[in-house]
């Protein structure tokens, strides 16, 4: 460890040991979290009573050397960064990737049974996809050297993330739409959500908005119960981000996207602001539009009766939900074991309803050590935006793990029934390349605050004090 040179309070320099960058802990956790992944494929294998298979060896070792080469990227370009949100990241991916695996086995031997084509297997795409997030993970380590420049960049942002968001909306459906929700660019083959992408975007934008901006939304209002209420004509931004989140949600029928996009917003606002008066107003304000969409647009009632009783159709629009609310029945407390349940009965099992087919063969125990995997991610992502040193870093910071926490809740109150079903994808465990490859580029970002925040200061370098003889003098008047 290289010696840096320290002051005393007399201001001498002095020498002394670098502070620690916490790489060798994130070297540990990641060959932890390689042993936690091989053990659950070992597992997942052995209870679907075949042998180890060259699939099982194709994953293991492209996770590992995946995952190395993040490590190095770290380590090369953000040496600083908090050591534990990589690790946290990777024993995500990797659960993921274990329970994509376990579904392709029960996939295929259901078509065997039924005299039917082997389906496409799902997890060597995945793995493609983890590729290409962490490619787009080691880019913006290495082109964003310092956070600080993306205030800059921050209207063009903004006009692209709006672009991004509002494109599937008015493109045709031919083109937009699966499922129902106009949320896609499909060309070919190839198709891409670009509202993930759209999602770092705004945040960004937000972020050096209430940055430059602060004074205005802090303005003294009139008093009320207690709360200083902002001025009528400074509520523009929020109608405005109320307004894009209704037509969100009426063009591509995406009440995922809508609740994320208004949820990010409000949240940069009281984080700005530090009034939660910004809340009480944007809680009422979401709560009327959710009335009004309730009443005008037939695919949100749907959404709300399934939720309120989903066996009231069970063969038909209620099917999933039921097929879910089964699994975590079935699960229990400790879970079936891996490859030992039949989450593979839940449709979209391996994307939307990810969780119900953990919480089965992981039971509540394991969704729960899931659960706080998340919230070590999105804990010390919020370290990093109290201890980073400017004001766009701790918005941009905050904005991007709370996107994380808000779209956790989202999909886990879904599952669970809490909220109604949204469409939205666990972080960077359920199947899926947009998601996956945005987040891994809004996980570099914070990893990039962090290694900020946590970098040593520059030293100054020592100035040699002049000796006694040759110093100034000063005549002190005494006073009278």
């Amino acid at each position: 460890m290289a010696p840096t040179e320290t002051r005393d309070q007399a201001g001498a320099a002095s020498t002394g040991p670098a502070p620690p960058t916490g790489r060798t802990i994130e070297l540990v956790l990641l060959a932890f979290a390689t042993v936690l992944v091989t053990g659950a494929l070992i597992l997942v294998e052995a209870n679907q009573e075949q042998e180890l298979t060259t699939a099982l060896l194709f994953l293991g070792v492209a996770y590992l050397g995946l995952f190395m080469l993040a490590h190095v990227a770290v380590r090369r370009f953000a040496p600083y960064a908090d050591p534990l949100i990589l690790p946290a990241v990777a024993l995500l991916n990797g659960l993921g990737l274990v329970m994509i695996y376990r579904l392709d086995l029960a996939k295929a031997a259901r078509a065997i049974e039924r005299g039917r084509d082997l389906p496409t297997e799902l997890y060597t795409r995945q793995v493609a996809w983890t590729a290409v997030g962490l490619a787009l993970f080691v880019a913006v380590l290495w082109l964003v050297r310092d956070h600080r420049k993306l205030a800059g960049y921050a209207y063009t942002a903004g006009f692209v993330g709006l672009v991004l968001l509002a494109l599937p909306g008015i493109l045709p459906a031919s083109i937009s739409e699966v499922n129902g929700a106009k949320i896609w660019l499909r060309l070919g083959i190839f198709s891409i959500q670009p509202g993930e992408f759209a999602k770092i975007l705004l945040i960004v934008f937000f972020s050096a908005f209430l940055m430059q901006k602060r004074d205005l939304f802090t303005s003294a209002g009139r008093r009320f119960l207690g709360m200083e209420l902002p001025r009528a004509r400074d509520l523009a931004p929020l109608l405005l981000a109320w307004a894009f989140s209704v037509g969100v949600l009426v063009l591509e029928r995406d009440l995922g996207t809508s609740l994320l996009f208004f949820g990010i917003v409000l949240v940069l606002l009281y984080t700005a602001t530090e009034r939660v008066s910004w809340l009480l107003i944007g809680l009422t304000i979401f709560a009327a539009g959710g009335f009004v969409a309730y009443q005008l647009f037939g695919h949100v009632r749907t959404r709300v009766q399934i939720w309120i009783d989903p066996f009231a159709d069970f063969d038909g629009s209620g099917f999933q939900i039921a097929q879910a609310l089964f699994g975590l029945g079935t699960g229990g407390l400790g879970g079936t074991g891996l490859g030992a349940g039949r989450p593979e009965l839940v449709p979209y099992a391996e994307s939307d309803f990810m969780l119900s087919s953990l919480g089965e063969e992981l039971g509540l125990i394991g969704l729960a050590a899931i659960m706080v995997i998340y919230l070590v991610l999105i804990t010390r992502g919020l370290r990093s935006a109290l201890a980073v040193r400017d004001s766009f870093g701790k918005l941009l910071a905050t904005g991007l793990a709370f996107t994380l926490a808000l779209q956790v809740f989202i999909v886990a109150g879904g599952a669970s029934k809490l909220i109604p079903l949204t469409g939205l994808t666990l972080p960077f465990l359920s199947y899926g390349g947009s998601s996956l490859v945005a987040n891994y580029a809004l996980v570099a970002l914070l990893l990039r605050i962090s290694n900020a925040a946590r970098a040593p200061l520059p030293r100054r370098p020592a100035v040699p004090l002049p000796p006694i003889a040759e110093a100034g003098t000063e005549l002190v008047e005494r006073p009278s």
